[in-house]
């Protein structure tokens, strides 16, 4: 099906990227504006992917002529002044080439909001003197006996003076399923549909709108499998409700580990023969393992252009041969799988490697069907960010790129259990859409997560499960060089800020292949501190290779024989605890409570208290709560906690009671009492 995907909110002045899915690039496809607001302007040209940019708040429906008809996608665009502030990043290219807020994800909304408004709306909201931000929306819904209800929860900027009651909800129906705006019933904050105008599939998508905005964009997706007439649903049929936008419950809480293939076998004895990294990789795996780790993420594994690193690819079809065969790899999958664990495919969409035959043709001849594959700044030099001299980007808007890629993923996807989604922010949201569609309607529980550094919430919305959180990354290297320990509590704070919804994913890490050894740069002591936060800190953390035992050379091949055993030992103990306490999973309350240090530097030490949310009349023994104290400091500190309820760190089993508070060397966990008790 070549339908362009879910309805779009967007803000006036925002670009729009349209392409059919699933292309053919032999087929014709024509777009036409089939409505738009009074006022409105906006038109489209004639090519397979289109800009379309709304020029008046409102409700605009484009339509795709494709090879398999007729396909409408509805774009509702608010008022200018209401675009979302967005922390994307804005990374230089090579050239002056002019670029989207698609492809570089540096605009404010772009097609990363996609939209919503009323014809009546004014051109520009009104600023909001007592400050605020982007609020942010939460779908559920409830079958009843004669419908299904979707209940919408806006929440406000935590940092506004707007309430829930001070938001708009706007609500859009799936231009793709069967069934109009005329079938349901909106009121307060919920879209009713009844079960006798439900077909077998409606998606429900919607935004919370406040003076300073509209939210990233929730979903609930309504499915209806026929039965005999007893079931409820038109016609019989058993009513399921999905949250298509929550990240894989297993992602969640996971343990990462990243495997950096070329050197990750070692050095010396260790080194692994050509052709045989994959072997090498599966005869550690019980290693791995062993360190509480379920998932493994492994670096660029395609043919590539020899650089180390392998993200410039020439062949995304075909394995790498220096790391070993396709039968090497799958056996190392299924080892992994064996053991309980998943594994990340690293894929990287935005370029090829100059060394790539499709580039070498385009480059040596300007007539050749593959110069269109390319951006380019100038006669014989392709685009490319940060000058770096041996890649080529990718041209989205040409259909053989699309459908080439498409099929890498095709390919691959049936392997793994995830994508590590390499530069995403430089590839076309519509592009990532439909790959998150795809993959999702093969395997819900298949894991999209996204390299952007800023995070950018829009991502949230039906593009990435899980993000890299670029920002308690930044707070972790601050501290360990000296600012305030607060600021790491300050950064997971900042995602409620920044407008992600509660239910989006992140993973936690302090160092990756791109980032000097957080040992190298803030010392042993601060890299236990990071590894702690880390574990006990909302989110799935991952453990670069090498960290876990003091390796210091970010690429270099590892010194297993040189490893610093306790250490190693200390990331072993908080990955158990992690699984062992309910108050440390990704869903538990993260809360901020009072201390005092009696003894040790006072911006090194940070608390908080975790704690699994649970209604009064539940039972004390069934409640989870531990109070955690990090110490990013080179000597012990001696804290006095608010709320520790005892004097044994979980963590190690030993008492750390003194007389006059904790002595916490560099994390200890314990646990919680009633808030407002000190030890």
């Amino acid at each position: 099906m070549h339908h362009p995907g879910p309805p779009r909110f967007v803000a006036v002045g925002d670009e729009v990227e349209l392409a059919p899915r699933d292309p053919d690039p032999t087929a014709t496809y024509a777009w036409t504006v089939a409505a738009a607001p009074a006022g409105s302007a906006a038109a489209l040209g004639d090519d397979p992917v289109e800009y379309f940019h709304p020029d008046e708040p409102g409700r605009y429906v484009v339509a795709l002529d494709a090879p398999d008809g007729r396909h409408e996608l509805t774009v509702r665009a608010f008022p200018g002044g209401l675009a979302p502030t967005s922390e994307a990043p804005s990374y230089p290219q090579s050239g002056t080439t002019e670029t989207t807020a698609d492809e570089a994800a540096a605009g404010t909304s772009g097609d990363a909001g996609d939209g919503s408004g009323r014809t009546d709306e004014p051109d520009e909201a009104a600023a909001d003197p007592d400050g605020g931000g982007r609020p942010r929306l939460t779908l559920s819904a409830t079958v009843t006996d004669d419908a299904v209800v979707v209940e919408a929860d806006p929440q406000p900027h935590p940092e506004g003076v707007e309430t829930a009651a001070d938001l708009e909800v706007a609500f859009l129906l799936d231009d793709r399923d069967d069934i109009d705006r005329e079938d349901v019933r909106i009121a307060g904050g919920e879209l009713t549909v009844p079960l006798d105008a439900l077909s077998d599939r409606a998606r429900v998508h919607a935004v919370a709108v406040g003076r300073h905005g509209y939210s990233v964009p929730d979903a609930v997706d309504i499915g209806c499998e026929r039965g005999d007439a007893t079931d409820s649903g038109r016609d019989g049929g058993t009513v399921t409700v999905h949250r298509p936008y929550d990240p894989p419950a297993w992602a969640e809480d996971s343990v990462i580990y990243e495997v950096y293939v070329r050197t990750f076998p070692g050095q010396g004895s260790d080194a692994a023969a050509e052709g045989e990294v994959f072997d090498a990789i599966r005869e550690r795996l019980e290693y791995i393992e062993g360190l509480g780790v379920d998932t493994l993420w492994l670096t660029p594994v395609l043919a590539n252009d020899d650089a180390p690193h392998g993200y410039n690819v020439t062949d995304f079809l075909s394995l790498a041969a220096d790391l070993g065969t396709r039968e090497d790899y799958e056996r190392l999958i299924d080892a992994a799988h064996d053991r309980g664990m998943r594994v990340l495919f690293d894929l990287v969409c935005n370029h090829s490697a100059r060394a790539h035959p499709y580039y070498q043709a385009a480059v040596s001849d300007p007539d050749s069907e593959y110069r269109e594959w390319y951006e380019w700044r100038g006669p014989g030099e392709p685009e490319t960010y940060f000058d770096w001299e041996l890649i080529a980007n990718f041209d989205f808007s040409h259909l053989p790129v699309r459908r080439h890629l498409l099929d890498a993923v095709d390919e691959w996807a049936p392997l793994v259990d995830g994508f590590r989604c390499d530069m995403a922010w430089a590839v076309p949201n519509a592009f990532w859409r439909e790959v998150h569609d795809r993959l999702k309607a093969r395997d819900a529980d298949f894991l999209l997560l996204d390299e952007t550094i800023p995070y950018i919430p829009d991502f949230q919305a039906g593009l990435f499960d899980v993000h890299f959180d670029s920002t308690t990354y930044a707070a972790l290297r601050r501290v360990g060089n000296g600012e305030p320990a607060e600021a790491v509590l300050d950064a997971v704070e900042d995602r409620a800020r920044s407008g992600f919804p509660d239910h989006a994913g992140f993973m936690l890490y302090a160092e990756n292949h791109d980032e000097t050894r957080y040992v190298v740069e803030c010392g042993r002591p601060a890299a236990e501190a990071a590894l702690g936060a880390l574990c006990t800190l909302p989110g799935a953390p991952m453990v670069y290779a090498g960290q876990e035992f003091g390796q210091r050379g970010k690429r270099d091949d590892l010194a297993w024989g040189h490893a610093d055993e306790s250490l190693r030992e200390h990331v072993r103990r908080l990955t158990a605890l992690r699984g062992e306490q309910p108050a440390l999973a990704t869903a538990a309350a993260l809360e901020r409570v009072d201390y005092d240090l009696r003894e040790g530097w006072d911006d090194r030490v940070v608390a908080f208290r975790r704690a699994v949310e649970a209604p009064m009349e539940t039972a004390e023994e069934e409640r989870s709560a531990v109070v955690v104290v990090l110490n990013f400091g080179a000597d012990p500190a001696t804290v006095a906690v608010d709320a520790a309820a005892g004097e044994t760190d979980l963590l190690t089993g030993e008492s750390v009671g003194e007389d006059d508070g904790l002595r916490v060397d560099s994390v200890a966990v314990l646990p919680a009492g009633p808030s407002g008790q000190r030890r």
